[in-house]
């Protein structure tokens, strides 16, 4: 079974919830960003990604924005499910933008990156990376694995949501570089649910956006909470 949260910010007891530790080898945790154990490089942190790597499900997450790329990109690149993944340790890998796995023969279209609404503060302390925003070459490599793809799969797993969804959520927000890129996925794109975890709250926000946050929820199940408009779903 495939699950699905948000974001961590390197909070290993995250992984210590009674029904995380029910899972098996059979099962894969999907994190929607901000994974946020990859972040100084100390021994300490060597060995909580060494501990998470040897849980015996897998742990695939795409990037958000508090992550550190330059750690992130020396992590050897190899073939997980069908698409390029960065190994991290044991069980746990890095899906790397624009990469379609295949699991149980369901297709999941990845794209981390986003834009940090504390850039500024964070361009100052030295922890901002221009590489949490994708490049137009990541873009273009997404979109031509996607057309391999016949413009359909079942699921988008990425740390932000879309223009339209962020409008949804407050309508007052402008719209990144990457949310209209997004906006163009969700037009052209056939999937069933698109998961996204930076706006740091469970709910489904409409038919075929969901947030996800601290819940875990299985791929085929939707979070049993009002909607942002207050029906309940």
């Amino acid at each position: 079974m495939v699950y699905i949260t948000g974001d961590m910010h390197g909070e290993f007891k995250r992984f210590e919830t009674k029904q995380i530790k029910r899972f098996t080898d059979d099962d894969i945790l999907m994190v929607c960003g901000d994974f946020g154990f990859i972040w100084n490089g100390s021994e300490n942190e060597k060995q909580t990604l060494i501990s998470i790597g040897e849980k015996p499900y897998k742990t695939l997450f795409v990037d958000g924005t508090h992550e550190n790329f330059d750690l992130l990109d020396k992590y050897p690149v190899e073939e997980l499910f069908g698409g390029r993944v960065h190994h991290i340790s044991g069980n746990l890998y890095h899906m790397m933008r624009g990469e379609i796995y295949t699991i149980n023969n369901e297709t999941y279209f990845a794209f981390g990156g986003g834009d940090s609404p504390d850039r500024e503060i964070r361009i100052n302390s030295g922890t901002w990376y221009s590489r949490e925003m994708p490049s137009v070459d990541e873009m273009t490599y997404g979109v031509e694995n996607l057309n391999k793809y016949n413009y359909k799969v079942d699921y988008i797993i990425t740390h932000e949501p879309s223009g339209n969804a962020r409008g949804l959520i407050d309508n007052r927000a402008e719209v990144s570089a990457i949310g209209s890129f997004f906006d163009e996925l969700a037009k052209n794109v056939n999937y069933k649910c698109w998961y996204f975890g930076s706006v740091h709250f469970d709910r489904r926000v409409s038919g075929k956006n969901q947030a996800v946050f601290t819940e875990t929820v299985p791929i085929h199940k939707t979070v049993k909470k009002k909607s942002i408009f207050g029906r309940k779903k």
